[in-house]
């Protein structure tokens, strides 16, 4: 009986305060940072490597070292599990953490516990599309409704949405299936960028940044607002005149605003022809979100700090959001994102995932393609966020062409970082971070 053996956990920070990557109105220094989970089982791959799981949760920094203790106070709850039966039961694997009574003390099914629990059952679709030898989004799309429906936690969403209806979401595109990944593997998946909108660039860097972008085939860029309403009506200004009328210009505030100031700023803004303006408040806000959405005429979208697919219901059925993000690391992994497609789909909303980060765009790209191939059956109206950061760490790092994801061919979720990257970014002791004591204060540490 093969089994997992072991569940490791790693520390991993990447200093991108250096260069201010990442910058925003709530997080002016973030250090791009991982808790990485890897599942190692007695069994090997057919080129006769060990066959193990890849995870991580995202962070910036301070308080990474919380949430790899939290994948780590998993251990007993994984190691021993068998792998035939986490492959057949992978939605009973994520109830049997999320569904732990003293753990649901801790959230329920929210904050540093939960994103723990997501890290791990992460990994345990990784490892069942590497033993399938799948990337994750044909894993996926290759299982038949009823597996798909199973693998969900139907626990407070029947009032929105049924197992039954979610069955009929799936029957309707089956039997075309195999066009979209023919199409997917042909034309890719559409990418927006964020790459150069970071709050800390400077005007200069932002107009080459964003003339570098359309170049590469980009028609939607995100710049981060918030701080000052002068400074970014200047920085759309320059942005617009860099690009002209016919690239998209989307801005995300990162929770920065209450209610009434987020209509007054987002009226001002208004004039630049925004996409969408992106978590105007407070993620958990759902009636604040539907009141921003009622007062100003720019598209509202929010979800990369959304904590559960209930809040994602709510959002929903309150009418409080024109396009929702995922997050491949916010939630309780694959199956709850799962539900949080067949929802959108429902209720006729575009999904746009969150990406960027450590190893974000490597992850949520299979979740964007699934949905296209098994789910929402279209990529019109929807795009995959796309930064330029830290993909050379990976071992099968996202590939873009001409502005669009290439679908990945290796098995897995993609999540799987180099030893090498392993070694020298472990925090405290790795060699990035011993240089960073000498060289630079504290940072975004």
């Amino acid at each position: 009986m093969a089994t997992i053996k072991a569940l490791d956990t790693h520390d991993l920070r990447f200093p991108t305060s250096r260069q201010l990557d990442g910058s925003d109105a709530m997080n002016p220094d973030p250090d791009y940072s991982a808790a990485y989970v890897v599942l190692r089982t007695d069994e090997s791959t057919s080129d006769g490597e060990p066959l193990g799981g890849y995870g991580l949760v995202f962070t910036i920094g301070r308080g990474n070292d919380v949430q790899t203790a939290a994948v780590d106070a998993l251990r007993d709850h994984v190691v021993g599990t068998d792998l035939d039966e986490l492959c057949a039961d992978l939605g009973g694997f994520a109830r049997r953490l999320t569904g732990d009574s003293q753990l649901r003390w801790l959230g329920p099914e929210k904050g540093v516990m939960h994103m723990a629990i997501g890290g791990v059952v992460n990994a345990a679709w990784d490892l069942a599309a590497r033993r399938a030898g799948k990337p994750l989004w044909r894993f996926i799309s290759d299982l038949t409704p009823d597996e798909i429906v199973a693998c969900i936690d139907w626990r407070y969403l029947t009032d929105a949405l049924t197992p039954d209806e979610a069955r009929a979401i799936l029957t309707a595109n089956l039997a075309s299936r195999d066009a979209r990944r023919a199409e997917l593997a042909e034309r890719g998946y559409p990418a927006y960028t964020t790459s150069p909108g970071w709050l800390g660039y400077s005007d200069d860097k932002l107009a080459a940044l964003c003339r570098s972008a359309v170049a590469d085939g980009y028609r939607t860029i995100k710049l981060k607002v918030g701080r000052a309403v002068d400074e970014d009506l200047r920085r759309l200004r320059v942005a617009r005149a860099t690009v002209g009328p016919e690239v998209r210009l989307a801005v995300d505030a990162n929770q920065r605003w209450d209610v009434a100031e987020a209509v007054d700023w987002l009226t001002a803004l208004a004039g630049f022809d925004l996409a969408w303006a992106e978590e105007p408040t407070s993620p958990d806000d759902i009636l604040g979100h539907a009141a921003i959405r009622r007062g100003v005429q720019v598209p509202i979208s929010t979800g990369e700090h959304t904590q559960n697919r209930i809040v994602f219901k709510q959002l929903l059925q309150a009418e409080a959001v024109d396009l929702i993000q995922i997050d491949a690391t916010r939630v309780g992994g694959v199956d709850e994102n799962l539900a949080i497609l067949l929802l959108a789909h429902k209720f006729g909303v575009p999904v746009y995932p969150h990406a960027g980060g450590v190893g974000l765009c490597e992850l949520v790209q299979h979740l964007a393609m699934a949905d296209f191939v098994a789910i929402s059956g279209s990529m019109q109206d929807r795009a995959i966020e796309y930064v330029d950061h830290l993909h050379e760490h990976f071992t099968d790092p996202v590939r873009i062409v001409a502005g669009r994801y290439q679908a990945p061919t290796a098995p897995g979720m993609g999540g799987r970082l180099t030893e090498r990257s392993v070694a020298e970014h472990s925090y405290p002791d790795g060699p990035v971070w011993r240089v960073a004591t000498t060289e630079q204060p504290e940072g975004g540490r």
